[in-house]
């Protein structure tokens, strides 16, 4: 239906099934990268030997990259097919990665990272192309659905594994997985080729005045959302020279959209109540949707490793597998509206659930609250894409609006809700831990048995007692710390909660409202059409 996109043939079964599983592989590549890096940053800090804020420049280059690419990745494939620009992209993905297992360093690793963002945003939408091709054309929309599900597996998938490919090569392993994965992929896409697609001359000269401005403006906004909660916010000169630097390029870039006559970014219709709302549900869905991130830090607060939550993960991803597949076979455009306000409810169950943890919740605890957050997670995430999608449909200039709008709020909206998650915390954290020590005193009784049973336990390992008393203080201090990052992740889960259960009454007052005002609109017009037929009648009687 659109320029730049692949006819859709009749195709026997089993060449469906071919483009189903190329589809499946394609989706995985364009996010698995990210995710193994990302699940595994504590591990690359150390291989790396980088600081903590160093380390956090690799999920912000990918974002970086991504964003950015999409802005001109659509017009690429209208003009030059979206096949030459993967090929392109992942034959840089490919050297980048084979590269960076020869020259092991923080540039090389950003700059694999920038490789990947780059092909990952197309191989998200090439992925998404071949499991359309998978299904005839009634069944198209359930296509869109696992397409766009297909890519929201990798994460749990990278925590499933992860950790049994640094066993086999350290991080080496994790970048040979990474290169087999693209190798794979540019096979598949070589082999299977999608079928051909109109093309248009797309490209203008302003277009790439636009993205010299919007690139580098977005580029300054990730690092201060990825850097700001590690380097603080109020600390750090450089955070507030990005930020005013990024506004000031994006705005840039909007103007000179704004006042064109065929512009790569339709400001107008983005600004539109029915986009803008948009927007704003996305990127509250991906602020829910990072109770996940949360859920992993407190674990890691109890001192449980990766491999210790294993089955966590399972229950995970068989909930994401079951959220894309009842999001496929239920969706329908009337079903829309009800389908994503059931997902946020099952998500503020699940963050409510997970409130009331203790320094004895383990993670089998917790599979009930993550199997609904991530069955809801990507559930939701098919309705979303379609509702916006018709626009486009409707107004197919706007392609390229919907597409950098869309990938702005999923991108963004994750850095921006792990950033407020981890933010928050590290304020809630210091509260209670504040709150704790002011009640730790040598006059209580309970506080210096305590310390004394603490100093006792070491009776074997050091005979000075004062050493074993400083090391009796130390271990109360500790789990005094423990128990306020307990009490802060509390505080986080239920602020998800309450993010979700705001986002479900925005959404019921905007439905009523429209009730209302069509209800308001009906007589109206009735009148207006009953008016209009006795002039007539009147005229016809006159004459």
């Amino acid at each position: 239906m659109l320029p730049g996109s692949p006819s859709t043939p009749h195709h026997s079964a089993g060449r469906r099934l071919a483009y189903l599983l190329v589809g499946f592989i394609v989706a995985l590549t364009g996010g698995l990268g990210n995710a193994l890096v990302t699940v595994n940053l504590p591990y690359l800090q150390g291989a790396l030997g980088v600081y903590p804020f160093e380390i956090q420049w690799l999920p912000a280059v990918y974002v970086m990259a991504n964003v950015s690419m999409n802005l001109l990745l659509v017009k690429f494939r209208q003009q030059y097919g979206l096949r030459l620009f993967t090929e392109l992209f992942l034959l840089l993905y490919v050297i980048a990665t084979l590269a960076h297992l020869f020259v092991h360093g923080l540039a090389s690793a950003i700059a694999v990272r920038a490789a990947h963002g780059m092909s990952g945003a197309a191989l998200t939408v090439l992925g998404l192309y071949y499991v359309l091709q998978a299904f005839p054309k009634e069944h198209r929309l359930k296509g869109v659905v696992i397409g766009v599900g297909f890519a929201q597996l990798a994460l749990p998938l990278a925590r499933l594994f992860s950790t049994d490919l640094l066993e086999i090569g350290e991080w080496r392993g994790l970048y040979f997985f990474e290169l087999g994965m693209a190798l794979l992929s540019l096979g598949c896409v070589l082999l299977l080729k999608l079928p051909p697609g109109d093309r248009v001359k797309a490209f203008e000269k302003l277009d790439f005045l636009t993205f010299a401005l919007f690139a580098p403006g977005v580029a300054l906004l990730c690092a201060v959302l990825a850097l700001g909660r590690t380097v603080w916010w109020l600390e750090t000169p450089w955070l507030g020279y990005c930020l005013a630097a990024s506004i000031v390029l994006v705005s840039g870039a909007l103007l000179v959209e704004h006042n064109r006559a065929r512009p790569l970014l339709n400001t107008r219709w983005l600004a539109t109540s029915t986009i803008a709302r948009l927007a704003l549900a996305v990127v509250l869905i991906r602020i829910v949707q990072s109770e996940a991130s949360g859920t992993v830090g407190f674990l890691q607060a109890l001192g449980l490793n990766n491999d210790q939550m294993q089955v966590l993960w399972l229950v995970t991803l068989a909930a994401s597998v079951l959220g894309m597949l009842c999001s496929a076979l239920t969706i329908t455009p009337a079903r829309i509206p009800a389908s994503m306000l059931a997902a946020l409810a099952l998500m503020a169950v699940g963050a409510l659930m997970d409130a009331h943890a203790s320094n004895l919740t383990r993670p089998a605890q917790m599979y009930a609250s993550q199997f609904l957050l991530a069955f809801s997670g990507v559930f939701i995430l098919g309705p979303v894409f379609i509702s916006g999608f018709g626009a486009v449909i409707a107004e197919p200039r706007n392609l390229i609006s919907f597409s950098l709008m869309f990938s702005m709020t999923q991108n963004l909206g994750g850095l921006l809700g792990s950033a407020m998650v981890g933010t928050f915390q590290v304020l809630r954290e210091k509260y209670h831990s504040s709150q704790l020590v002011e009640h730790l005193t040598l006059l209580d009784p309970q506080v210096a048995a305590r310390i004394q049973s603490g100093s006792a336990a070491l009776g074997g390992a050091l005979a000075d007692p004062g050493l074993r008393g400083a090391q009796g203080v130390a271990s109360l201090g500790a789990a005094a710390t423990r128990e306020a990052n307990i009490l802060a992740y509390n505080d986080v889960f239920l602020m998800i909660a309450l993010v979700a259960i705001g986002t479900i009454a925005w959404m019921l007052l905007h439905h009523f409202w429209n009730l209302c005002t069509a209800s308001k609109a009906r007589p109206m017009a009735q009148n207006a059409q009953a008016g209009m037929a006795q002039v007539s009648l009147n005229n016809s009687g006159s004459q």
